[in-house]
């Protein structure tokens, strides 16, 4: 059927599904093995109850489970909506509303707006059966011509549709967007089928009342085809996370064995002389005895692996990214587009950006392109346009040599050149703001300034307004314009003189002209030294003379090769040779307002800027006006962009080579070859890369790793497919700077301090092993040790993530941007750092066990209460350990004691001891904390626990006084 599945979950798919995308980590893995250790089936290894480790896990997946269900749900909605939208089927020769999931290949629709399926256009209800689609969602906003073949608008225009007369043959489903191949039977004829035939899903009608078409492909439709799979981007700080929890686990594992065969050795040696011990442990043999002491003491020391980090983990990420959302200087009134962070898991990675790769045009530049400038037949002209009446206004130069010679008899080069622009493109009759591109319109609109207005299409004709006189020419041919050929040319008949014109990018079309060719010097030169340093966009145009017998023969190999892939290129290639050059337009396209200064501060903050272009050497000029490049910068110019890919080697000395330059700029790039440098960036770099782009062609650039697209005029295709939305290149300064740049301390820290209060809180065990004969033994209530982490000092760490480490202001992060080279060096999460963090545990849990125990061991203290010292100061610990004080902390600190002495409280209640003692037998809350001596050496252990943390920081703020 054609019914959209984006969800992944059904009633009985969800929680078998859900629990295997959960197991993939290998930290709850492990934890499962644990709670399989705790039951009671194996009481011998049981050193806790099981329900210390199975609420935290259940817990945790609990929460990722109902996530992953809420955007399982909310897909499903969205599947629904599109799934529901009607549409007209063709049944018993009369249509009948249905919705598309009804929808089967080789149906006949009345379509209105929408199309979920790839369809053939059979008919529409414009003159000629035209069809005006928006194509916003594959490549750009801006209009395109569709129209279906003259066969089927003449049968159909007055018949009914008969859908048994209908037969076609096409290719395989594939993710080409821009081309197709097939054949149309239709009583006894045969009728090839392109591009311009077909409506694909996911573009919009315009302008057109009502079109008829025949389904193709339903979900093997070509943009399903071209989405491929979204890779799973992970961030640098999880991939070391994802170590140091296998890091953990393999300490955890050598403990456990260590403190096994100590109590093997105190089995064998110490025990046999103690008539008590001797009782008690007879029945096991040393080695029976390290066995079950080894599997006890992993289940002892599990706490220490931070289980429900990853969720917490999660929630920090979401809140960075609303930070985000709601930063209103990262929002564009004019359009009313604020930032969004599509994705939630890369926030630390904007603190740590290496390589910037930005695209030229709509993401440094406005993309609002304005006619300055030609040459035609090797003589620059601006000019003066006050004489035409059809003049909007939309040409900003000035010559009125140029007005002279148009006026005048004769010239028949430069008159040609307008009449090129005015015939060879895509734009519809009403062009304002429908146009193939912004520079067709443009250039159109060029031509209406001076006197060739382009006034109305049809099939195979189009009408022009030349001087004031109205002229039709027959169109026998369109050669599309695409990013491999690189230039667009059309066949035409203007009255009986066949005729190719053809426009292009100069590199493609100064190769292809006759070699007496004239003007060719005149032009270079201009291209060279006037164009190219004034940052303008150029076309070349030309024209060739056809002779009707080489088009009668090239017409019969072209119909022959449409059903051939590829073939019709060679074609093409072969009729666009010979070419006269007519002239060189020159386009504006100014630079967005704050780029100069934005590429310039992520320059001062260590972030190498690289533009990757398909435009030509103007680019150079572009990088010295955005301050890319210096001026006097030494320029190191290669010949070709080679693929990489065939040879490594080359690519390998081209990061090299780059390592050492100030920027690179890469011109004529396709987007294969943007994406390529990216994988190449982080193939033979350990950095972190962001691309930026505001089109299509800048996707596959966007995907490589983190991405942003910016709302421009080319379409949402990059937005879609980026994991940051921007409106204007300039926000990315405070997006990096500022955003990335906390969120890489906030998370960075936030992660060292949990591994720190899960460490220092299960090393106690280790060295309470020495003084319980390495029974396994657990130093705390086993409830302690279940809402250790969950309840009692989850939320300062969780506030700490998110409000804490702002060391300077968001305009201070800006007014020094050095600041961000922490990040792109990884000095705040990197091995070096988690081993001291890894040492600072230890001393902590040293502290905790062995200052209480010096202080009681020579006193009447019982167990329970020295177990209750240790745990009151582990808490003290854990939650006082900040570094920023805010009325959040204060909060969240005072919150967490609460709850600790108020479940302390009520977990040490007799009732609950008399109901279940097994479970609830401590009771010495109240005799603990009526002691002095019991709050006087929690104070001291907390304090001599905290001295070294609060001495790095004195130390920081001798060396950095806050004024600097």
């Amino acid at each position: 059927d054609n019914v959209i599945r984006s969800y992944k979950y059904s009633a009985l798919t969800f929680l078998p599904l859900s629990l295997f995308e959960q197991f993939q980590r290998i930290a709850n893995i492990y934890f499962l093995c644990i709670v399989v250790l705790q039951f009671q089936s194996i009481p011998a290894i049981s050193t806790l109850p099981w329900y210390t480790t199975m609420i935290p896990l259940l817990t945790v997946l609990s929460v990722r489970g109902f996530k992953d269900l809420a955007d399982d749900l909310a897909r499903r909605h969205s599947d629904s909506q599109i799934n529901r939208q009607p549409c007209d089927l063709l049944t018993n020769e009369s249509f009948t509303s249905v919705q598309w999931k009804d929808v089967c290949v080789g149906d006949v629709l009345r379509l209105h707006k929408d199309q979920t399926a790839d369809l053939l256009l059979l008919t529409t209800t414009e003159p000629h059966s035209l069809c005006y689609i928006e194509t916003s969602d594959i490549d750009e906003t801006n209009l395109k011509i569709r129209q279906a073949l003259a066969v089927t608008h003449q049968e159909l225009s007055s018949d009914p549709i008969e859908p048994s007369l209908l037969a076609f043959d096409c290719e395989e489903p594939n993710s080409h967007l821009h081309s197709f191949k097939g054949v149309l039977e239709w009583r006894d004829m045969r009728h090839l089928l392109d591009t311009g035939h077909i409506l694909l899903r996911g573009t919009v009608l315009r302008n057109t009342r009502v079109a008829y078409g025949l389904t193709i492909y339903t979900l093997d439709s070509k943009i399903l085809q071209n989405c491929g799979q979204t890779a799973v981007k992970t961030t640098q700080v999880e991939r070391t996370l994802n170590k140091v929890v296998v890091g953990i686990v393999l300490l955890v594992l050598l403990f456990a064995l260590l403190l096994a065969v100590g109590a093997g050795i105190f089995e064998a040696r110490v025990a046999p002389g103690i008539e008590a011990l001797a009782e008690l442990g007879g029945r096991y043999t040393p080695v029976y005895k390290v066995f079950l002491t080894f599997w006890g003491y992993i289940i002892l020391l599990s706490p220490s692996m931070p289980m429900s980090l990853y969720i917490r983990f999660e929630l920090v990420h979401v809140i960075h990214s609303l930070f985000i959302g709601w930063d209103l200087d990262l929002y564009d009134g004019g359009v009313d587009v604020p930032a969004h962070a599509r994705s939630t898991t890369l926030n630390e990675e904007l603190g740590q950006v290496r390589y910037l790769l930005s695209d030229k045009t709509g993401t440094l530049t406005e993309n609002r392109l304005i006619f300055r400038q030609c040459c035609v037949a090797g003589v620059l002209y601006p000019l003066d346009l006050s004489w035409n009446p059809f003049s909007c206004g939309g040409l900003q130069f000035s010559d009125k040599r140029l007005v002279d010679t148009l006026r005048k008899p004769g010239s028949p080069d430069v008159r040609e050149f307008f009449k090129a622009l005015a015939l060879c493109h895509t734009v519809m009759a009403e062009w304002k703001d429908q146009a193939a591109s912004p520079d067709e319109e443009t250039l159109v609109g060029a031509a209406r300034e001076l006197g060739w207005v382009f006034l109305s299409r049809t099939r195979d004709s189009m009408t022009l307004s030349e001087l004031g006189h109205r002229r039709q020419y027959q169109l026998l041919a369109l050669l599309d314009f695409t990013s491999q050929r690189r230039r667009m040319s059309v066949l035409r008949d203007p009255e009986g003189e066949l005729k190719l014109y053809c426009k292009g990018a100069d590199i493609v079309i100064l190769e292809r002209l006759r070699k007496d060719s004239t003007y060719c010097e005149s032009t270079e030169k201009a291209l060279e030294q006037v164009f190219s340093q004034g940052c303008l966009r150029t076309l070349c145009v030309a024209v060739r003379s056809v002779q009707e017998g080489l088009w009668e023969e090239w017409s019969r190999a072209l119909e022959l090769a449409a059903m051939t892939t590829g073939a019709s290129d060679d074609l093409y290639d072969n009729m666009e040779r010979e070419l006269t050059l007519l002239g060189v337009t020159a386009i504006e396209d100014q630079l967005q307002v704050g780029v100069p200064e934005t590429i310039a501060t992520l320059r001062q903050a260590g972030i190498k800027v690289w533009v990757l272009t398909g435009d030509k050497k103007t680019a150079v000029n572009v990088g010295f006006a955005c301050r890319l490049l210096d001026p006097g910068t030494r320029l190191l110019q290669g010949e070709e962009l080679v693929e990489f890919e065939e040879q490594p080697e080359l690519g390998k000395r081209f990061i090299a080579l780059s390592r050492q330059c100030q920027a690179v700029l890469c011109c004529r790039t396709t987007p294969s070859q943007k994406a390529g440098v990216v994988q190449l960036i982080r193939k033979y770099t350990s950095s972190i890369t962001m691309a930026i782009g505001d089109g299509a062609n800048d996707v596959n650039m966007i995907k490589a790793h983190i991405g942003v697209g910016l709302n421009g005029l080319e379409g949402g295709q990059a937005v879609q497919n980026a994991d940051f939305s921007l409106a204007k290149f300039h926000f990315l300064r405070k997006l990096l700077l500022v955003h990335g740049r906390w969120s890489y301390r906030r998370i960075s820290v936030f992660l060292r301090y949990f591994l720190y209060k899960t460490s220092s809180f299960a090393f106690v065990h280790v060295w309470f092993a020495f003084c319980n004969g390495f029974s396994g033994q657990p130093m705390y209530e086993t409830w302690f040790i279940t809402l250790y982490t969950v309840l009692y000092t989850s939320f300062p760490v969780q506030c700490l993530a998110v409000f804490e480490q702002q060391d300077v202001s968001a305009e201070g992060s800006l007014r020094w941007p050095s600041l961000y080279q922490l990040g792109v060096g990884r000095q705040l999460f990197n091995p070096r750092l988690l081993a001291g963090t890894f040492l600072y545990s230890i001393y902590t849990s040293l502290v905790l066990f062995f200052l209480p125990l010096s202080v009681f061991c020579f006193s009447a203290i019982d167990f329970q209460t020295f177990s209750i010292t240790v745990a009151t100061a582990s808490v003290f610990t854990s939650t006082t350990e900040t570094g920023y004080w805010t009325m959040f902390n204060v909060a969240a600190i005072v919150f967490s004691m609460s709850m600790y002495f108020l479940a302390t409280l009520i977990l040490h209640s007799p009732l609950l001891h008399t109901i279940a003692p097994a479970d609830f037998y401590f009771l010495a809350f109240q005799n603990a904390f009526a002691s002095p001596l019991v709050w006087l050496t929690v104070l001291l252990t907390t304090c001599t626990a905290v001295l070294p943390s609060l001495a790095a920081r004195a130390l920081l703020l001798v060396l950095n006084p806050p004024d600097t």
